[in-house]
């Protein structure tokens, strides 16, 4: 069996991925995931029901609220189709980024006794959090089945979606990681960055505007891009391509940004973990 040689050197300031190396380690990285996957449901008494009671009962919520009484319409589909669609994207985006800005000091032991391609540990608990989205996009099909709303002939287009929501989470993953190791308030600034940001991004009302300027801001959300392409491949609805193409844009820059300070950053990680 072959056998793959590498030699650790000291390296200073910015540097590029190491790509053959995380190929390498692939297995590794498959095992991280699985094991967050087991973590995650490990005595629990509801399982995987909890990855469709999070949107569900959010969805059933601002459905009462903003719908019934406020009379907030989603100029397409029943409102709660609209709503479900945006909060299945949004919440595996608030909890992958939760779960990933804690994994650095959650996994201390681990990254300073052993070598291994510390971008694995914030990564692979985005990755586990697939396991929910399928699961909650089950829900999402019985619910449709139920309002007798047919999907859009653009379904195929999902995956696509689905992959940009993991680059969107894994972006401010890797950053909130990094930082959080340095910083330990960290912790406490990103749940309620993220509560306010779900209002910041169209999950649970329709957004049109022809104004420049707001759609320019909107396009900064690395998160507006994705939920509209969810509703655009499930619905059909028609999105603001240049709004949600400069959100998905957003969500590139800010993962390619994220690899390279976080791999600046990895230097100082077993010193100050």
């Amino acid at each position: 069996m072959a056998t793959r040689e590498f030699v650790l050197k000291p390296r200073r300031g910015w540097q590029p991925v190491h790509w053959r190396e995380v190929w390498a380690h692939r297995e590794l990285f498959g095992m991280l995931v699985w094991r967050d996957v087991k973590i995650r449901y490990k005595q629990t008494a509801l399982g995987a029901a909890w990855a469709v009671l999070q949107p569900f009962l959010a969805m059933l919520i601002f459905t009462a609220l903003l719908h019934h009484v406020n009379g907030i319409q989603s100029n397409g589909p029943p409102y709660a189709l609209f709503a479900y669609a945006g909060l299945v994207p949004w919440l595996f985006f608030m909890n992958g980024v939760n779960l990933s800005s804690s994994s650095l000091v959650g996994n201390q032991q681990l990254v300073s006794k052993i070598y291994f391609p510390r971008l694995y540990i914030p990564l692979a608990p985005i990755m586990a959090l697939f396991l929910d989205m399928l699961v909650a996009l089950g829900l999402m099909a019985a619910l449709m089945a139920w309002y007798r709303y047919p999907p859009s002939a653009y379904l195929v287009l999902l995956p696509a979606f689905i992959l940009a929501s993991y680059v969107a989470a894994a972006g401010p993953g890797l950053i909130l990681s990094a930082l959080n190791v340095r910083f330990r308030d960290v912790k406490y600034a990103v749940p309620f960055l993220l509560q306010m940001g779900m209002f910041a991004t169209p999950v649970i009302y329709p957004l049109q505007t022809k104004k420049l300027m707001y759609r320019v801001i909107l396009g900064l959300d690395p998160m507006t891009g994705v939920v509209d392409g969810f509703r655009y491949a499930i619905f059909g609805t028609h999105p603001d391509w240049f709004r949600d193409g400069l959100s998905l844009a957003s969500a590139g820059v800010i993962f390619v940004i994220g690899l390279f300070m976080f791999r600046r950053m990895e230097l100082q990680f077993t010193d100050v973990i």
